[in-house]
């Protein structure tokens, strides 16, 4: 799957519907060893919304946010969470060992992250006792977004552009979850929510899509007419998936939780 090349704009133009879950997941996570002075990452910080939500949760938190895009960051920065430290690093090999972490958080990242069943061990190894780990990950991958997604990539007309491979979607059922986090010595929270988000404006699916799994498919459209006749094609697709009710469009949203608690 071709890494994304992500739009900080874009991402945030549905910023609280993102966080979220994040704050919801924040609700299930207990008081850390080191507060009020903890050290927090986040990792797959992003724009820095998530890292704003940690910091009104531990204002006095020593928090650093963890992400391998320099545009992001730079928005985190200025637009996120000014008060926290950043660092240009890759999930995948990032090791948060010399932290020493009260908290490692992670916001909607790990789908991106191949075998992060091991990452998620390393993460948790990492940890001091007592320590915290709590993610959230999308679980809609078998949903009209995706689907119709993985459908058009793989059509005539684009699978030579695209490829035939569907988007993967690098997520497991929360019981494989609750398995790897306990197997990493940790006490365990795991569920699933699905939210019925009414979004406004005209072909909104459409727009947030574009903020995520949209994006390794948009970088391989380098032609501005290829890249608007396949966002015309899938934007119908969606509009016919999700139709527009008199107060929005509703999109349901499936998401994985899970707190692990280290022994």
């Amino acid at each position: 799957m071709t890494s994304p090349v992500w739009d900080p704009a874009q991402y945030l133009r549905f910023a609280d519907e993102r966080t979220r879950p994040l704050r919801d997941l924040l609700a299930r996570v207990p008081a850390l060893p080191n507060e009020p002075a903890a050290t927090i990452l986040d990792i797959g910080c992003g724009p820095g919304n998530s890292t704003a939500v940690l910091r009104e949760r531990w204002p006095q938190a020593r928090i650093t946010g963890v992400d391998n895009s320099a545009p992001m960051l730079a928005t985190a920065r200025t637009e996120g969470e000014p008060t926290a430290d950043y660092l240009l690093a890759d999930a995948r090999d990032y090791d948060p060992a010399p932290a020493g972490p009260d908290l490692i958080a992670s916001n909607a990242t790990l789908q991106w992250v191949d075998g992060h069943l091991a990452v998620l061990a390393r993460w948790a190894d990492a940890l001091r006792s007592g320590g915290v780990l709590a993610f959230q990950v999308p679980g809609n991958f078998d949903a009209p977004s995706h689907t119709l997604l993985a459908e058009l990539r793989r059509s005539p007309r684009w699978r030579d552009a695209l490829g035939a491979d569907a988007v993967r979607s690098g997520v497991h059922p929360p019981g494989r979850y609750l398995d790897a986090l306990a197997g990493a010595g940790c006490a365990v929270d795991v569920w699933e929510t699905t939210y019925s988000t009414l979004l406004p404006g005209p072909d909104p699916v459409l727009e947030w899509v574009k903020g995520t799994a949209l994006r390794p498919v948009l970088g391989r459209l380098a032609d501005p007419a290829d890249r608007a006749a396949f966002l015309a094609e899938y934007g119908r697709l969606l509009r016919e998936a999700y139709p527009a009710g008199p107060h929005g469009t509703v999109f349901p949203f499936r998401r994985i939780f899970a707190v692990g608690v280290k022994r």
